[in-house]
Parts: C-alpha cells; structure tokens; sequence
C-alpha cells in the first residue's frame, strides 16, 4: 500500500518517465520479435517490452509511440495523469498526441511572436510549451513551483493491461512533421486492438497471387531487354 502511494498517487512515475529511453530492445527479451521498450509502468516506473507484460497483471501501464525518432503519448492518456494545459498538441491520424520531450527547432519562421518558454521552439497560439518536459523543466526550475500541483491521482483502471492486447508498433522513422500543430497523413499510430484478428486475413490470396505475377513479368523483361542491348555490336554508317 506505501508503495502504491509513492507511485502512481505520489507521482514518482513522473520522474521516471522523463528520464527513461524508451524503443531500446529489452535485455530480457532480445531473442524475440517486437522487443522494444515502448511501455512505462507507472508503479514500477520503468520502460518494458510487450514480452513482459505478463509480469506486470495488474499494473497501470502508459504506451508510448514513437514519431520520427521522437517519443510521444496519446493526449487523451497523459491528461488522466498530469495538467497538460498550454502544451502544444500535434495530431497524428486524427490522434492528438503530445511530445515527451523538446526537439531542435528545425527552421526559422519569420514573423513568429510565440515560442516555448523553456526552449524558445516556435508554437501556435494560444499555447506555452512544446512538450511535457518543456512545461515540467520550466515550472519547477524557473518559475519555483512544486510539479505535484500539476498531477492527478488516476483510477488505475484506465491504464490497464487489457489496453495493450494484441500490440503491435509500427516503424514510423520515415515520417515528416508539420510546424503548424500537424502531422503528415503518412505517420502512423494505429489502434494496437486492430492487429487482433491479423492484419493480412482480410486480403484475397488470389489476388495477392496475381500482384506476383504481374510484378514477376515485368522486370526481367527489362533487364533481358537492357542485357540484349550491351551485347549487340555497335552500328557504323559507312563510309563515303
């Protein structure tokens, strides 16, 4: 029971999330396919795989997702958990999700009159902060405050293992990011309970058969044609 206070009531989690690496492959779990560190236990406050969620029953459990080499977690989970008042969101396939930590700014933009606090990053109006660590680095070291005044106490239903079955993460490292607030439609951040049945079912082997074939009878074609065109000897006009 003191231990549970510590943790998620007592806020502790924070701290470990903000130093925690996540998308590491997990010691534990190394031998195995999708090992990658992309879940925070917010009792244990430490980043886990899904190979090891069995050891965690019961435990409230953040996902985290990664965009273009940048973590991030759904706005919808992180304001269960502290104010994310005046932290600029960005949308990811009609997502909202909030950066963990601050990005360098990537251009100038001329004309700009609103920039993050902590790191002077360019945002929208009307907000402060471009991510949680902008906002939690800035109320704690400038501006004094104790950071349990932005936390909440959660219902640990919210954040339980059921959320994570069938969990599938996608690489989205090739991905490019808007500076107005939005991300491109070419990211992803899928719903983990769509991969429950497999995602390849639904698609018709037959036609997957014929995409093989007309790919299969394209390209030597071309390459024969190409190898047929080096062997030929050259062509002189003759002589006058």
């Amino acid at each position: 029971k003191e231990e549970e206070e510590e943790g998620p009531a007592g806020g502790g989690w924070l701290e470990g999330l903000m130093a925690e690496r996540f998308f590491g492959v997990c010691v534990l779990h190394e031998d195995r396919r999708k090992s990658e560190k992309n879940i925070f236990c917010l009792r244990c406050c430490l980043s886990i795989c899904p190979h090891c969620l069995p050891s965690h029953p019961s435990h409230p459990l953040l996902q985290v997702r990664r965009y273009v080499y940048h973590d991030v977690i759904r706005l919808g989970d992180l304001e269960k958990l502290i104010d994310c008042s005046y932290i600029q969101p960005y949308t990811i396939n009609g997502a909202k999700v909030i950066f963990l930590s601050q990005r360098a700014q990537s251009r100038a933009c001329k004309g700009s009159t609103n920039f993050c606090f902590n790191c002077d990053r360019i945002l929208q109006e009307p907000f402060h902060f471009c991510s949680l660590s902008c906002k939690v680095d800035y109320l704690v070291c400038r501006a004094g405050e104790d950071v349990s005044s932005i936390l909440y106490k959660f219902d640990e239903s919210d954040f339980a293992i059921s959320q994570f079955e069938g969990l599938r993460m996608e690489s989205s490292s090739s991905e490019i990011a808007d500076e107005d607030g939005q991300i491109t439609p070419n990211s992803i951040l899928e719903n983990p309970m769509q991969y429950k049945a497999g995602s390849s079912s639904s698609e018709d082997p037959h036609s997957i058969r014929r995409k093989k074939k007309k790919s299969s009878g394209f390209l030597p074609g071309m390459v024969l044609s190409l190898s047929n065109r080096r062997k030929s000897a050259p062509q002189r006009a003759p002589f006058s």
